[in-house]
């Protein structure tokens, strides 16, 4: 049986929205199947495992984590934008080995130093904690670069599948209870490793192949767009990382719990933006009409966005009090503000993409650097006179000033 393909433009547009939509929802059903496995994966582990032990499992897959972030190197955002004009087995493998050879590098030297870096890690010593540290954090690299890729060929089912098989860690928690703080690594760990299998396999079927081999040709025309998005990448996400740690050190660690609650419930929203802004990407990357994708990007996110942030502005009492009555009075303020903040972000994630469509990633690092230095030193600034709520106001004017940039460089450019 033959199969049509669009012929017209007006199809076409038509295809590029119905991708648009079904990956932004894969994505954000992605965010909320982790963030759920998450939580129970935490709470099973208070209950099968000591305190002391808890706080090292947490501290090592936490470590992880960073680990994998800083390795990315920004070819996770290549992937998207020259897979559909590389040929995808070579991108892939080329940004797979690239990206797990510096965690690797990264995690061998943390292991090489943690008597110095961080003592209470010492565990690493053992050249068999070692090696399940670095083998873990291996298929945890390679397996967050499927997921893009999934993404990057409009496929975010998949990543939204390998989610689900990466909860299965919680199941792994309850036979490796003898292991201690290992134990709660290693379920993490095998849960990769099981996601990474079936990923492979997804890939093969999709026509990606991995393979041995770097393609020195991908990282040259990769190189500057990776360097900068590696840039936006850090400052975006050091509020995140940074504010905590400021409000631990200047407010005390009450304020800071309510800070950290407060911003995990409003996350929530970014989400939204964040999963419509890479689906943009992606279809801008796959030659959609930019100016018409975007219009309908925007309409996606503020139909989602605003109601859902009105509700979560007049029910956010309830949701923090789900955790605890002194949340709810204490959090409640500062969610409220980064609530209005979320509106603006939403803006600023569309110029994002748009920028890395048009491979023009300077302007991007700008806005990013501006974005962050706002929310972290404002940040500062307010929290001494208004005490946490004003971190919010922060996230609000470094988020407002970021899109009166974009709408300044919209404007001057006559649209994009």
């Amino acid at each position: 049986m033959k199969i049509r393909m669009p012929k017209t433009r007006a199809e076409m547009n038509h295809c590029f929205h119905d991708h648009l939509l079904r990956n932004s929802l894969f994505i954000v059903l992605t965010h909320i199947s982790s963030a759920g496995f998450g939580f129970i994966f935490w709470m099973l582990a208070a209950k099968l495992y000591l305190k002391e032990d808890f706080g090292i499992a947490a501290a090592l897959i936490s470590l992880m984590a960073l680990l994998v972030s800083l390795s990315r190197l920004g070819l996770d955002f290549s992937v998207i934008r020259f897979f559909p004009t590389n040929d995808k087995s070579r991108t892939f493998s080329t940004s797979a080995l690239v990206t797990t050879f510096f965690a690797v590098l990264l995690g061998t030297i943390f292991i090489a130093g943690v008597d110095t870096v961080s003592p209470e890690l010492d565990l690493l010593k053992s050249p068999q904690n070692a090696s399940l540290f670095l083998i873990f954090l291996a298929a945890s690299s390679v397996t967050a670069l499927t997921g893009i890729s999934f993404v990057a060929i409009r496929k975010a089912e998949f990543q939204f599948f390998q989610s689900i098989v990466v909860g299965s860690r919680v199941i792994f928690l309850i036979p490796l209870t003898t292991l201690g703080a290992i134990g709660i690594f290693s379920a993490v760990g095998i849960s990769f490793l099981f996601a990474l299998s079936i990923a492979v396999v997804f890939l093969i079927s999709l026509g990606i192949r991995p393979m041995l081999v770097v393609d020195r040709g991908f990282l040259n025309d990769a190189f500057h767009f990776s360097a900068g998005n590696y840039l936006v990448g850090i400052f975006m996400a050091a509020p995140n990382m940074i504010i905590p740690i400021m409000v631990l050190n200047m407010l005390g660690a009450e304020q800071a719990a309510y800070y950290y609650i407060a911003f995990a419930v409003v996350s929530l929203l970014f989400m939204i933006p964040n999963a419509i802004s890479i689906s943009l990407f992606v279809e801008g990357s796959h030659g959609a009409a930019l100016k018409r994708t975007v219009v309908k990007s925007l309409i996606v996110i503020f139909s989602l966005l605003v109601p859902a942030a009105a509700v979560l502005y007049v029910c956010g009492g309830v949701a923090l009090g789900v955790i605890g009555e002194d949340y709810a009075g204490g959090g409640l303020g500062v969610l409220r503000v980064m609530v209005v903040a979320s509106l603006f972000i939403g803006v600023n994630y569309v110029y994002f993409a748009i920028k890395r469509i048009q491979k023009d990633v300077r302007g991007i690092v700008v806005l990013s650097g501006v974005i962050c230095g706002l929310v972290v030193g404002l940040g500062y600034v307010f929290m001494t006179i208004f005490g946490v709520i004003g971190v919010g106001y922060a996230w609000v004017v470094g988020n407002v000033v970021g899109s009166v940039y974009v709408g300044v460089m919209v404007w001057r450019n006559g649209w994009v």
